[in-house]
């Protein structure tokens, strides 16, 4: 049975200062606990900037990547603290579909084709990146089904180009969204008027980022 993984890591971590690395840190800690209470989804940290991620659900694999991923971009790291870099992608995040062979909460364990396929995406972009120093794509999908790969790379890279323009308080908005809250709600929540959340899901392209979520959320829970 297909299951899903996420894997990613920080963009310009060791960039951070200390102050840097504490909002950072706090922030995994809300990130874990909102994907667990929401969508069931177990996460762990390694060594303060990696990220697992275990879905019992795949079909929901690309809604939480993106969740993932705005949640890191709104993080209120500003100034000489973050780099550049980090305040474009925030994170790398590579999903990964296919089998888990063993996984033990209790325990921390996440073993399988799923974990392998994603985590090596990670461990191949980083490599690239370190060489390079050139970030020109932070979403990645691998699969043992290569027709959902030849599908959804291509809109990973489009979604990816939208978040990278996306201001903090864009993300929010999207995070939310993607959570299933209605703009009053995200209105109430963010202390902002309904307007300006409408505002903000309009440049950030909400329209588009919606309708890619519900194609793979139909793909995947077809095959």
């Amino acid at each position: 049975m297909i299951k899903a993984t996420i894997s990613g890591d920080i963009v310009g971590s060791t960039t951070l200062s200390e102050e840097g690395r504490l909002i950072l840190e706090k922030g995994f800690h809300d990130l874990l606990f909102f994907l667990d209470t929401n969508f069931g989804v177990y996460g762990r940290v390694v060594k303060g900037d990696y990220l697992e991620c275990y879905l019992n659900n795949p079909e929901v694999a690309l809604r939480v990547m993106l969740i993932i991923k705005c949640f890191i971009k709104a993080l209120p790291i500003k100034g000489p603290i973050g780099t550049k870099s980090f305040k474009i992608h925030g994170i790398r995040l590579a999903i990964g579909l296919g089998e888990i062979s063993r996984f033990d909460k209790n325990k921390g364990i996440i073993d399988g084709e799923a974990i392998y396929l994603s985590g090596r995406l990670i461990s191949k972009q980083s490599d690239v990146y370190e060489k390079r120093r050139v970030i020109k794509s932070t979403l990645f999908i691998d699969a043992k089904n290569q027709n959902v790969v030849n599908e959804f790379e291509p809109v990973l890279a489009l979604i990816d180009f939208l978040l990278s323009k996306c201001t903090s308080k864009q993300c929010e908005v999207i995070l939310h969204k993607l959570a299933g809250k209605s703009e009053e709600t995200i209105a109430n929540e963010l202390g902002i008027s309904q307007s300006a959340v409408n505002q903000h899901s309009t440049g950030s392209g909400w329209n588009a980022i919606e309708k890619a979520v519900n194609r793979f959320n139909n793909v995947i829970i077809n095959l």
